[in-house]
């Protein structure tokens, strides 16, 4: 069966597997300190600038967890979008385990735009009121949707001018950097960008994903003065230490390109997270033109830009159970009558042509 549900289904990329095993060669120091994580390091400034620290944690609800903590008081707030990640899907744990209020605002296809920050910054001073300390932004998306390089920094600089520091979950960044054709630094670092979730697991990784702090400047009242200083008792607070750190770096590595190695570019000399990001969406575009082309678009309504790998659509609930007897794939939402459902079809890394191609032949056979 073909699965279209989520890129977390992919395996790991031969690169990344190479990578870990080329890491398990005798004893190494634990909790980090170790070669292949100071070759990371040393990758993380060229790819991010020279300011940056990255620190590998275990998956990405702790990465997001680690870096609203970092960036926001105890009794900070979190701007985020009403369907963000921290907010609808990690049960709670930004809150549960930080103590941070999100503070949801209402989204077009997934975006957010300045007018979030003033929704709450008039909150700010009153003490009856959570303080909004951090504005978090998904890149890619829950929706499929970019945030473009003028969108984010005119996101960043209205935050700022609030006091309010900048996490991006970035689970999906490499693909938002795949469409854009730009680099990661251009995304995060070069707008303004305070803290990152950077993502590996849905992008070639086994397990695991990093904190990537990249400024220290600004932020609220009371949060860390020097968010890298914070990381490291926050990530073992948090239980996202890794003992043997090494393996998670190796992937982080394969994914990032060893320290010398270009940190853009097309084809076979492309790093890999750029290569798998590229195809990945690709195969969605290919998916949702296969879909168009195969004149299905009144039956299968295509709900939400495709601006990287994933392609939203509503279709009749009886269609979208005979075609999961072909492929796997998730609800999303209820479509806009009892009888139609909004379904979400992933592409991964290893998503292929003959797979795109195959379950559109599925598709049309079936509606």
């Amino acid at each position: 069966m073909q699965q279209f549900a989520s890129d977390n289904y992919a395996p790991v990329h031969p690169e990344v597997m190479a990578a870990i095993v080329a890491a398990n060669d005798g004893p190494a120091v634990s909790y980090g300190d170790d070669p292949v994580s100071a070759r990371l390091q040393d990758r993380a400034v060229e790819v991010f600038g020279e300011r940056s620290r990255i620190f590998p944690v275990l998956n990405g609800t702790g990465a997001n967890v680690i870096s609203l903590m970092v960036a926001a008081p105890r009794w900070g707030a979190v701007i985020a979008s009403d369907v963000a990640h921290v907010h609808t899907d990690e049960n709670g744990a930004p809150e549960r385990v930080s103590g941070l209020k999100i503070l949801a605002a209402p989204s077009v296809a997934g975006r957010i735009g300045p007018d979030a920050v003033d929704r709450y910054a008039g909150d700010l001073g009153n003490v009856h009121r959570a303080q909004p300390a951090v504005l978090s932004l998904t890149q890619v998306t829950e929706l499929g949707t970019v945030y473009s390089p003028p969108d984010l920094k005119l996101l960043t600089d209205t935050a700022h001018a609030a006091g309010l520091r900048v996490h991006v979950d970035g689970s999906r960044l490499a693909n938002a950097a795949a469409t854009l054709g730009v680099g990661l630094r251009e995304i995060t670092t070069d707008v303004g960008v305070d803290v990152l979730s950077f993502g590996a697991a849905k992008n070639g990784g086994m397990l695991g994903e990093a904190v990537v702090v990249l400024s220290d400047d600004g932020g609220a009242a009371g949060a860390s003065a020097d968010l890298g200083e914070a990381v490291p008792y926050l990530r073992k607070a948090t239980m996202q230490l890794a003992s043997k750190t090494r393996f998670v770096s190796a992937q982080l590595l394969a994914l990032l390109g060893e320290p010398g190695t270009p940190t853009s570019g097309t084809g076979e000399g492309a790093p890999l997270w750029l290569r798998n990001a590229a195809h990945s969406n690709a195969m969605a575009a290919r998916l949702r033109a296969g879909i168009e082309a195969a004149g299905l678009t009144e039956t299968v309504r295509i709900t939400c830009p495709t601006d990287a790998n994933v392609v939203f659509a509503t279709l009749p609930r009886a269609a979208a159970d005979r075609l999961r007897a072909h492929a796997r794939f998730y609800d999303w939402a209820p479509g806009e009558t009892a009888d139609r459902v909004e379904v979400r079809w992933m592409c991964s890394w290893d998503t292929t042509e003959a797979d795109v191609d195959g379950f559109v032949r599925a598709l049309v056979a079936t509606v």
